[in-house]
């Protein structure tokens, strides 16, 4: 998967959060607002796993072309 990849899918990960954090200010329920905030540590943890992903990529990427150069 390339740098470019990676940063799309955390982009649309963070959409996702964005919408999940909406739920969470529209609840009243506390059993729901935990849920929620449960989905809102997941989706940073893959979020997080993404960014590592695509820092990883970039690195390779950049080792590739100074490699060629």
């Amino acid at each position: 998967m390339s740098a470019e990849d990676s940063l799309a899918a955390a982009e649309g990960l963070l959409a996702r959060l964005e919408a999940t954090r909406e739920r969470l200010e529209q609840t009243d329920d506390p059993a729901l607002a935990i849920e929620v905030l449960q989905e809102l540590a997941e989706i940073a943890k893959q979020i997080e796993a993404e960014l590592g992903r695509a820092r990883s990529a970039a690195e390779t990427e950049a080792e590739a072309e100074a490699a060629e150069a």
